[in-house]
C-alpha cells in the first residue's frame, strides 16, 4: 500500500512535513517531477531577520528548510534547503558560502543541488547522536543569478538522537532495528511484489502518521474497483520512506507477513498490527531505514531523503564549493 499527494518541493522556511493521501507503488524519484505518492507539504512558520536595506531586486526567497528549528532527528537525517525560483549554476557557490552549518563537534560534509531549487547538505557520514547542529541561511543581498537578491536571514538548530537504525531483508522477510549499535528486535515482514518491488536502498524516515489514507488510483495501479489491485484503504501506523509513496505500516490485506506468507505488497513493507505499532513508537525523521534484497534499484536520493545513496564522490560531484568542515557551535 501508499500514497500519493503533490512533491516533496515544500512549502514555508520550516520542516517539510509531507501529507496527503496515496499509495504504494508507481515510480516517480524526483523532488522536480512532483513525484508519485508523495505527501503534500505543511506549512509552518520561520524565524527570519528581515534586511534593513532595500533589495536591488525581486526578492530570493526560501520555501523550507528542513528539519524544523528544534527537531530531533536521527543520524541519516540531511539539511535540505528549497528556494521559491531557480538559483543558477553560475550563484550556487556563493549561495552556498552563505548556508553556514555549524555543530557541536566537527563534521565534515558538503552541500548537494537537485535541480536548481533544492540544495541538501549531508555529513560524509551519519552523524554522531547527541550532535547539535545550527543553520544559518543569511542571503541578504545575495543574488540567485536569475535577478533575485536575498532579504533575510533564515536560522534553524536541531539535535542528532539516538542511532536508530532498520535493516530489511526482503528476500529473508525480516526487518531488523538497533538502537545507538545494539539490536533491539527482529521483525517478519513483507515486501513488494515481482509486479511493485521495492525501492533498494537507505533511506531517512520523512515523517509519520499513525493513519494514512491510501489508494490505488491516485498513483495510476488501477482506478478500476474489479481489479485485483484496487485498494481504498486508511490504514494504520504509516512510516514514510519516499516521496514516491513507500511506507512502513499494517496493511488489512497481509496481516501476518514473514517467510510462510507469499503475499507481496505494492512497494512498501508491511508488518503486522503489532509490531507495525511497536515500530512507529521507535522511529523519528532522519533515522536511516536500509533495504537490500529487491530486484529494483536504490530509491533516488531526492526521492524523500536518501542523501546516503549516493557516495562521496557522487554527492561532491554536485556541490558547487566542495567538501568543508562546519562550524564550531
Amino acid at each position: 500500500m501508499g500514497r500519493r499527494k503533490g512533491g516533496i518541493g515544500i512549502a514555508l522556511v520550516t520542516v517539510a512535513v509531507l501529507m496527503g493521501s496515496g499509495a504504494c507503488g508507481g515510480g516517480g524519484g524526483s523532488s522536480s517531477a512532483g513525484g508519485d505518492d508523495a505527501k503534500a507539504p505543511g506549512k509552518p512558520s520561520a524565524s527570519t531577520s528581515p534586511s534593513p536595506t532595500k533589495p536591488a531586486g525581486p526578492p530570493m526567497l526560501l520555501d523550507t528548510i528542513t528539519p524544523q528549528s528544534g527537531a530531533e532527528v536521527g543520524v541519516a537525517m540531511p539539511i535540505s534547503v528549497v528556494f521559491t525560483n531557480p538559483v543558477a549554476a553560475k550563484a550556487r557557490a556563493t549561495v552556498e558560502k552563505h548556508m553556514k552549518v555549524s555543530a557541536s563537534q566537527p563534521v565534515a560534509g558538503a552541500w548537494h543541488w537537485f535541480g536548481d531549487r533544492r540544495a541538501d547538505w549531508r555529513p560524509k557520514t551519519y552523524w554522531a547522536s547527541g550532535t547539535k547542529v545550527k543553520v544559518d541561511v543569511d542571503v541578504r543581498g545575495v543574488s540567485n543569478g536569475n535577478g533575485r537578491y536575498g532579504v533575510r536571514e533564515y536560522t534553524h538548530t536541531f539535535e542528532i538522537g539516538d542511532d536508530v537504525r532498520a535493516d530489511v531483508s526482503v528476500t529473508g522477510h525480516t526487518m531488523k532495528v538497533t538502537r545507538n549499535g545494539s539490536p533491539v528486535r527482529t521483525l517478519s515482514i513483507n515486501a513488494g511484489s515481482s509486479q511493485y518491488p521495492t525501492w533498494n536502498g537507505t533511506m531517512a524516515v520523512i515523517d509519520k502518521e499513525e493513519k494514512v489514507h491510501m489508494t490505488s488510483c491516485s498513483v495510476g495501479i488501477s482506478c478500476d474497483k474489479g481489479s485485483p489491485n484496487y485498494y481504498d484503504l486508511t490504514l494504520p501506523w504509516d512510516v514514510h520512506l519516499t516521496q514516491s509513496g513507500t511506507y512502513v505500516h499494517y496493511s488489512t490485506g497481509d496481516p501476518d507477513p514473514g517467510s510462510g506468507s507469499a503475499r507481496g505488497s505494492h512497494g512498501c513493507v508491511h508488518l503486522s498490527l503489532s509490531d507495525a505499532k511497536w515500530f512507529y513508537g521507535q522511529v523519528k525523521q532522519g533515522d536511516p531505514v536500509t533495504i537490500t534484497g529487491s530486484p529494483r534499484a536504490k530509491a533516488a536520493p531526492d526521492n524523500g531523503y536518501a542523501a546516503f545513496n549516493l557516495s562521496w564522490s557522487e554527492w561532491l560531484a554536485g556541490s558547487a564549493s566542495g567538501e568543508g568542515t562546519t562550524g564550531a557551535l
